[in-house]
């Protein structure tokens, strides 16, 4: 089979070098970038993901959006990341089990099965948490990801890039309120999705899936009230489809009686 262009579709010279893909071009246009703490990622689904430092995390997305050679003008999603559990489970993925399905983490530190002997127990310090932002760059036509982790897991901070990219505003607000993830320099860094009383951030790993308050009308108070959360903990077991013996060939073959008072026939 003879070389063919893959831009084009159309045979190539004999001897010609094929032209770079897009992933390649933008992999040697942030070789620059690179070092000091900053890595490019192996590409997953075409795409490059660029490790940053949290405190280079302003200066480099500042350059990835002015500098000509990268000119990403648009960042299209900011969402957090939880590694507390990452790739652990509670349940078995082949076959179900007596014991049921639950969150992969328990708050009480059950332990949850195995599923990749080589991932740590606990992800080391500072790499529990991270914020990954989504990049356009509508001039090269390049799509990137930036990946920060947070230097202090028990209060995860950040710089807040919504002077760079306004369209991130709503993004780290929604970030905060799922993982409790805080911007640092965000203009109004509020729940967004959640309830105002509510405690807690939902997305978080050690966070139980019947939360910790609840919500009800007190009639003797006349207004709504916030408790502490009275449902019982509770394991999800597979359901189990049972045989219904009201279908039994016996019981529906049988023949019908007839009413009192009428002859069969």
């Amino acid at each position: 089979m003879s070389d063919a262009n893959a831009s084009t579709g159309e045979p190539s010279a004999p001897g010609a070098v094929a032209a770079p893909t897009r992933v390649e071009a933008l992999a040697s246009a942030l070789a620059p970038l690179l070092g000091d703490g900053i890595a490019a990622l192996p590409p997953r689904a075409g795409e490059l993901t660029l490790e940053v430092p949290a405190g280079e995390l302003l200066r480099v997305a500042l350059q990835l959006r002015d500098a000509p050679e990268y000119r990403f003008e648009f960042c299209m999603d900011v969402c957090g990341v939880d590694y507390l559990e990452y790739g652990r489970a509670e349940w078995k993925t082949q076959a179900a089990t007596a014991t049921g399905f639950s969150r992969g983490r328990s708050s009480l530190g059950a332990s949850s099965e195995d599923i990749d002997a080589s991932i740590a127990a606990e992800p080391k310090p500072g790499r529990r948490f991270a914020v990954v932002y989504h990049l356009l760059s509508m001039s090269w036509n390049r799509r990137l990801r930036m990946r920060v982790f947070c230097p202090d897991d028990a209060l995860p901070v950040l710089d807040s890039v919504t002077g760079i990219w306004a369209s991130a505003d709503w993004f780290e607000r929604e970030t905060f309120d799922l993982f409790g993830i805080l911007f640092r320099g965000h203009p109004d860094l509020r729940r967004l999705l959640t309830d105002y009383g509510f405690i807690g951030h939902p997305f978080r790993k050690d966070f139980p899936l019947s939360g910790n308050v609840e919500v009800r009308y007190d009639p003797e108070k006349r207004r709504v009230i916030y408790q502490p959360v009275t449902i019982d903990p509770r394991v999800l077991v597979p359901k189990v489809i049972r045989r219904d013996n009201r279908y039994d060939p016996q019981l529906t073959q049988a023949p019908v009686a007839a009413p009192p008072g009428k002859a069969n026939g």
